[in-house]
């Protein structure tokens, strides 16, 4: 799949996300929990697999970040349950201005739409981001460094699982079958507004 390709399937799940009430969203982020809690072992084997391809290539702070262990993805499920626990930020009323016309006008929240995020190789912005971005109602393409690959790939699966059990559209998450070969392409097919509604870059 070119980059472009996943620009516009992931601006085909809008829609979807966008509609998803509270209650659906939720159960989908603490399936996604469970999910990740229930294939710890599948994660630190693909982990395992980049951090022995980074050594030697990336300093040890690099590595640590890179590294995952049974207690940081009981970390991470229990980020995604915190953020299925908050309020619902579609349809909050952010400000009320009443005129002396009478005319009530309100500043309400609503989906992004499309979300891109480019980050360095920390695993756990994988599964924070995609959280975020669900709770709020955007889908989201998500891009880590390249030293995570198989680490988001393994996410990109167990996340995949869970949101089709909850009967949501698949995020898109780095690794998910998406072409690296198109990098070049991929960098200026961000730019499009045809597909983002929000680029966003992560150190």
């Amino acid at each position: 799949m070119t980059t472009i390709e996943l620009l516009k399937k992931a601006r085909g799940a809008k829609g979807a996300m966008a509609l998803a009430d509270t209650e659906r969203k939720n159960r989908a982020l603490l399936e996604m929990a469970r999910a990740l809690e229930g294939r710890t072992a599948d994660i630190l084997a693909a982990n395992g697999r980049d951090l022995e391809a980074a050594r030697g290539t990336i300093s040890e702070v690099m590595l640590d970040r890179l590294a995952l262990s049974p207690e940081r993805i009981a970390g991470m499920a229990q980020g995604m349950r915190e953020v299925a626990a908050l309020p619902d930020p579609v349809g909050a009323v952010l400000s009320r201005v009443e005129r002396p016309n009478g005319m009530v006008i309100e500043k309400t929240a609503v989906p992004m739409g499309v979300i891109a995020i480019i980050y360095e190789s920390r695993p756990n912005v994988t599964s924070d981001a995609a959280a975020l971005a669900l709770k709020a109602g955007s889908a989201c393409v998500l891009r880590g460094g390249k030293e995570a690959f198989h680490s988001n790939q393994a996410f990109a699966a167990v996340l995949r699982d869970a949101l089709e059990e909850a009967g949501l559209p698949t995020l898109l998450l780095d690794g998910d079958s998406c072409d690296r070969g198109f990098g070049g392409e991929g960098q200026a097919a961000t730019r499009m507004e045809a597909f983002l509604e929000v680029l966003e870059g992560m150190a």
